[in-house]
């Protein structure tokens, strides 16, 4: 949620302020196999490099701000201007260092106690020019700051990732206990499946594992979450053609949670790595990741598996492929002569989380479909309805659990493809929202211009609080409050009643500055549609006549709309953003119900 400066002599020093401006792995060739299932033919998709992103927030512009005298708040502190003035800088230094290493609690109290020494010296900074101008610099900078990383919270940095499930086993070695063996094999005759289920040591002793506190607590992890998301799953599966046995491999890779991060970058329920997320449709930018989104990295789990099953005739032989890729797969076979997975795993020509990942998947599988035989407890989740929205634009999250009266996290929790706290600019992007808000949201979300979904904000009203408070607490004039909302200055407030918060003069820029150096294979158009901007705009700030981009270039890139500064600086040339056509409110439209998380 929105962070901000705790202190009200800052606050209040702000509200002046801001008053006086005036309110996988390669593929190999195929080995010829008997296929028992006749397999679809593969769309091709073009493969795009995954972005490489160094983020940098300027500062922003705050020309024009004018100084109030401030009335002498105590007596003068020992030691002079000259000490005061040290001090300051000081403790503004150690703000800025703490700030750009990432310390925000930090770097809030040096600016808070920067901004202390100011205003409870005893000296009025305009008796000075020195005093002045430190005064007019600090001020300045912290507020610049706080627009950027303390009023914005966490909303342009990536929503943390949890450690993929597949980790913590797949490169494990395990005992067997011969007692198990026979309940497994009498336990795997009455059970149905559509999958082959193999019973031997290598499974058992992954059975084994999931029955000690520590393997029961992944898979009951797992299969309560599997609750959530096997209904689509199901579905999914079933639109493809394809075995419904293989929602284990989604267990086994992540235990169904959608940020789940591995060691080697895979991503999502069914752990897609980069390269092969986008050959199979799943978009990646700096504001979505769709290896995310559950139902989409279903279909494309789906679709990969059908092809590599395809390509080898075997379900095994896929599952392998899907972990180390068809390519070391492939050499396998060609090695040892074998189109067997087991054959590969005795001969160890596989790598050795792959030599696990298929008896994992078949141990999970056993257990999954009869809990109670092997001592596992499961009370699977219920699946989590939703409503559908097209936006039409770029809306801030926080402003969309602030209208429809919901928490942030519950919202980051339904649209997990999302890396930001915000949606991309894009006319298609769909945001999903809790079952029977959407109609809500699309009223009320009318009140606010839709070119500030990404600057302006809700406040719900608290007893004791005033416009004057309030205005406060988000650095703004009480007139700017008011205009905003057709309100008289001094009418009383309702309690648990609503307003619009209009962002402060610098905030709307909405602008983020990213700085993104050129890959191999890297088009200009490619560029600009990854961060949802005009390939003109990108030659235009960075001063290109052509729209030719060169390997290892820097490109500076303006998103959401923003700006680059109206005075150019050495070296850059001077530019406007050209927006794209405006979407009023009136084009969010809802979709067509859906269950996610």
């Amino acid at each position: 949620m929105r962070q901000k400066l705790q202190r009200p002599l800052f606050a209040s020093l702000m509200a002046a302020l801001i008053a006086g401006l005036g309110a996988g792995c390669q593929d190999a060739g195929k080995r010829p196999v008997q296929a028992r299932v006749p397999a679809k033919a593969a769309s091709k998709v073009t493969a795009a490099q995954a972005p490489q992103v160094l983020l940098n927030l300027p500062p922003l512009p705050l020309a024009g701000r004018s100084l109030e005298k401030l009335a002498l708040l105590g007596p003068r502190i020992p030691g002079g201007k000259e000490y005061l003035i040290a001090r300051v800088q000081e403790k503004f230094a150690s703000g800025e260092q703490n700030y750009k290493s990432g310390h925000l609690e930090a770097a809030r109290k040096d600016f808070d106690d920067a901004v202390d020494w100011m205003l409870e010296s005893g000296y009025d900074p305009n008796s000075d020019p020195k005093l002045s101008e430190l005064f007019q610099r600090v001020v300045d900078s912290v507020y610049t700051y706080e627009l950027q990383a303390f009023r914005a919270g966490d909303g342009f940095r990536e929503a943390p990732a949890v450690p993929a499930a597949i980790d913590e086993v797949a490169e494990m070695t395990f005992p067997v206990d011969p007692r198990l063996k026979e309940r497994a094999e009498e336990a795997a005759k009455n059970i149905s499946h559509d999958l082959p289920l193999t019973v031997n040591d290598e499974v058992l002793s992954f059975l084994n594992f999931f029955q000690t506190p520590r393997g029961r607590v992944i898979v009951e992890t797992g299969l309560n979450r599997s609750g959530r998301y096997r209904e689509m799953i199901s579905r999914v599966l079933h639109e493809e053609g394809m075995p419904q046995d293989l929602i284990y491999l989604a267990q086994a890779e992540s235990a169904f949670q959608p940020l789940a991060l591995s060691r080697a970058g895979a991503r999502g329920i069914w752990q897609f790595v980069a390269y092969r997320g986008q050959q199979y449709g799943l978009r990646h930018t700096w504001w979505l990741d769709e290896r995310q989104d559950p139902e989409k990295a279903t279909h494309a789990a789906a679709q990969h598996l059908r092809d590599l099953y395809g390509q080898f005739g075997d379900w095994y032989l896929a599952m392998a492929a899907y972990n180390c890729g068809p390519g070391n797969v492939q050499k396998g076979i060609e090695r040892t002569g074998y189109a067997d997975f087991w054959e590969l795993y005795k001969r160890n020509v596989l790598p050795r989380e792959t030599r696990n990942y298929v008896p994992i998947i078949l141990a999970l599988t056993l257990i999954a479909k009869d809990a109670a035989h092997y001592g596992i407890q499961a009370e699977p989740e219920t699946p989590v309805p939703t409503d559908v929205v097209r936006t039409g634009r770029a809306i801030d999250l926080r402003l969309v659990a602030e209208t429809i009266d919901i928490d942030v996290e519950t919202l980051r929790a339904l649209n997990p493809s999302l890396l930001r706290l915000a949606t991309p600019d894009d006319p298609s992007f769909e945001l999903h929202l809790p079952q029977g808000t959407a109609e809500r949201f699309s009223a009320e979300i009318a009140d606010i211009p839709a070119d500030k979904w990404v600057s302006w904000r809700r406040h719900r009203i608290e007893s004791g609080e005033t416009l004057t408070s309030i205005a406060k607490k988000y650095h703004l004039a009480a007139a700017a409050i008011a205009d905003a909302n057709n309100l008289d200055r001094n009418a009383a407030l309702d309690v648990g009643g609503k307003l619009i918060i209009p962002a402060a003069p610098s905030a709307d820029a909405k602008s983020r500055l990213v700085r993104y150096r050129v890959r191999k294979g890297d088009t200009l158009g490619g560029v600009a549609d990854r961060f949802s901007v005009s390939s003109e705009d990108v030659r235009k700030w960075n001063r290109l006549r052509t729209n030719h981009v060169a390997r290892g270039m820097v490109l500076r890139i303006y998103t959401v709309g923003g700006a680059p500064e109206a005075t150019p600086a050495h070296g850059r040339s001077r530019s406007t953003h050209k927006s794209k056509s405006p979407a009023s409110a009136a084009a969010v439209s809802p979709a067509s119900p859906g269950t996610h998380n």
